[in-house]
């Protein structure tokens, strides 16, 4: 069963630069979370949210891009270079979270997906960063729309 995402343990943060509709180029979402409160951050701005990311790595930082195919959602995960075991663990959890992830992000910027609608249906690939090649993956994971609420 796919774990739903509470709403209410979302909080989001525009940084300047970015309104609820604009801009979609230059757009990056970073995502971070509270182990203990089980909240989720996302912050929507022009860079990434550097200052919100930890040591442990856990982030998903997103951002949309184009392509000679068009826009899509460019999501990136810093899997590792932890050693086999820890690796195969942080695989694990980020594919198992992922789908949570997607629809934070999807639903904490809902406004700007209905106003730029042909987004919606705008593919979303995956960047799964490892030394380890076989967690070293660029992965499609369906379209914005497979993850609203």
């Amino acid at each position: 069963m796919m774990r739903r995402l509470d709403p209410e343990k979302l909080y989001v943060e525009f940084r300047p630069g970015v309104t609820t509709t604009e801009p979609i180029l230059g757009r990056k979402y970073t995502l971070t979370h509270s182990d203990i409160t089980v909240e989720l951050f996302l912050t929507i701005g022009l860079q990434f949210a550097y200052n919100k990311i930890t040591s442990m790595r856990d982030e998903v930082l997103a951002e949309w891009r184009n392509s000679n195919c068009g826009l899509f959602l460019y999501v990136y995960v810093y899997v590792g270079d932890y050693g086999p075991a820890m690796n195969a663990i942080r695989n694990t959890i980020f594919r198992r979270e992922l789908p949570l992830a997607l629809e934070a992000i999807v639903y904490g910027d809902k406004k700007f997906t209905t106003s730029n609608p042909l987004l919606i249906n705008a593919p979303i690939w995956i960047q799964f960063d490892s030394t380890d090649p076989t967690y070293n993956q660029f992965e499609y994971w369906g379209t914005a729309k497979d993850y609203r609420l």
